[in-house]
């Protein structure tokens, strides 16, 4: 797992300000495409995306990379009940993210949930796109304590019909920065000054996904007095997209929660070629 984690690091390079300043830290600790639901952003709530995108991506799939595992197509979901089957048996739970972490209420997002970005540039319940087959958010949380307030992340899973369909999710996430540098999440959360970096396979260290998307930058909650920071991190692997993502609070820091959301990316990543049946 250590070897693992250390690969996913390589995927934040220092020039983008990066996420993961724990990545040398090791295996973690304690601490959606737009995914399901409305509940705190993009990804079920969770998410924003970039104030300029440093790198784009591309819609048209490019061959598989080599140094990614190809999932079996013969064992591909073919339908929505399937593919929902998939991402629930994959979405990163609390014991994911770290031994402190617990089930937030609701812990799941509704079926058929999708959030979108307005021409506001609010997040907003809509409609499941065509492109996708089921799409599955987790909410968990280190509960406020001991003066820290509480510590929200999530973890979406998307499955889409297709591999070019997950592709476009990703350059959607990078596009939709340019429209909206500042984005509201809930009445009382919003997210501004984003920076992305989008990096495929082969490029800056990515040696494990076909595509991913970092996003960076600060987190405003009218319950917190001052600035928090806000991470966001998605991958690709064929039609599948993972997601992670932290809303902090105050008495936490970005090297303390960095690699508890790596984490739970990569053990998706891991539980997506198990279950798919992945060919080295």
């Amino acid at each position: 797992m250590r070897r693992r984690l250390l690969r996913a690091c390589g995927v934040m390079t220092a020039g983008a300000a990066l996420l993961l300043a724990g990545c040398s830290g090791g295996d973690g600790g304690a601490g959606g495409g737009k995914g399901a639901g409305t509940g705190d952003g993009k990804g079920a709530g969770e998410g924003g995306t970039s104030a300029s995108a440093t790198a784009t991506v591309s819609p048209t799939p490019r061959p598989t990379p080599t140094g990614v595992a190809t999932l079996d197509p013969s064992r591909a979901p073919k339908t929505a009940a399937e593919a929902e089957r998939l991402a629930l048996a994959v979405v990163a739970g609390p014991d994911s993210w770290g031994p402190d972490y617990v089930k937030r209420t609701p812990y799941l997002s509704a079926p058929g949930s999708w959030a979108v970005l307005d021409k506001d540039c609010t997040w907003e319940g809509g409609a499941l796109p065509r492109s996708v087959l089921a799409s599955v958010t987790a909410y968990s949380e280190i509960p406020a304590t001991g003066g820290k307030g509480p510590l929200r992340v999530a973890a979406t899973v998307t499955v889409h019909r297709t591999e070019s369909d997950a592709d476009w999710e990703l350059a959607e996430t990078l596009e939709e920065a340019l429209r909206c540098p500042d984005q509201r999440l809930r009445e009382n959360e919003r997210i501004s000054g984003l920076m992305s970096l989008g990096t495929p396979y082969g490029v800056n260290g990515n040696a494990t996904t076909a595509d991913s998307v970092l996003e960076r930058g600060d987190y405003l909650n009218d319950a917190f007095k001052g600035r928090q920071f806000y991470t966001w991190y998605q991958t690709r692997i064929g039609q599948v997209t993972l997601a992670t993502v932290i809303k902090g609070a105050p008495g936490y820091t970005e090297a303390v929660t960095n690699s508890d959301q790596v984490r739970a990316n990569v053990l998706m990543q891991d539980r997506i070629k198990v279950q798919w049946g992945a060919q080295s």
